[in-house]
């Protein structure tokens, strides 16, 4: 049996997940999944999360059984409610008025696996957000430079983070949609090398 996986998939479309393996500087490719997620958050966002990350890996092992498929999923959360992406713009409103002045906490799971190596692995990691204290204006200020309608939570952190966030507890990659350090810290406990040597 190989010792290493012949290549790194990506089963997601994400952008800004594919951009964040590029600053690990690894070689991947992206093949996204079609799994069919639960957002519900009946179980809580950590459930959640892990349910959906491994399901999209799952979903990718079988055609790509040589490669470490990497599934991943984001969630945000609050008074135990998980905040999916929203509906039109009056619910992503509706959303940053809800996070306005508080804390509240972005889930990411990452799913590896390695089906002929027969490795599965599936961790979770969480970062706290404090929000500023947001008015009306300062949300249409955001909306006018971010879309928040494919964004859990109706925000991201990579533009305009000045207008919405106050501080981060954790890693700002794991808001971004991939807790990338501690993603090499688990490539390197099993010797998974991906670098690109282009």
């Amino acid at each position: 049996m190989a010792s290493q996986p012949e290549k790194l998939v990506l089963a997601s479309a994400s952008p800004r997940r594919s951009e964040l393996l590029q600053r690990m500087g690894l070689a991947f490719e992206v093949h996204p999944s079609h799994a069919e997620e639960d957002d519900s958050g009946s179980n809580g966002p950590e459930q959640m999360v892990h349910h959906n990350a491994a399901l999209k890996a799952a979903a990718m092992e079988d055609t790509y059984p040589d490669a470490l498929i990497l599934g991943s999923d984001t969630t945000v959360a609050i008074d135990d409610r998980v905040l999916s992406k929203p509906t039109d713009l009056a619910d992503a409103k509706a959303m940053l008025q809800r996070l306005s002045g508080r804390v509240h906490t972005v889930y990411t799971a990452v799913a590896l696996h390695w089906n002929a190596g027969g490795f599965r692995e599936c961790f979770v990691e969480r970062s706290d957000v404090c929000f500023k204290s947001l008015d009306d204006a300062t949300i249409d200020a955001y909306f006018a430079i971010v879309n928040p309608l494919d964004k859990a939570g109706a925000y991201g952190i990579q533009e305009g983070r000045e207008l919405i966030i106050e501080s981060v507890e954790g890693s700002v990659e794991n808001v971004m949609g991939l807790p990338i350090q501690a993603l090499a810290v688990k490539f390197a406990e099993h010797r998974f090398d991906f670098r690109d040597e282009s």
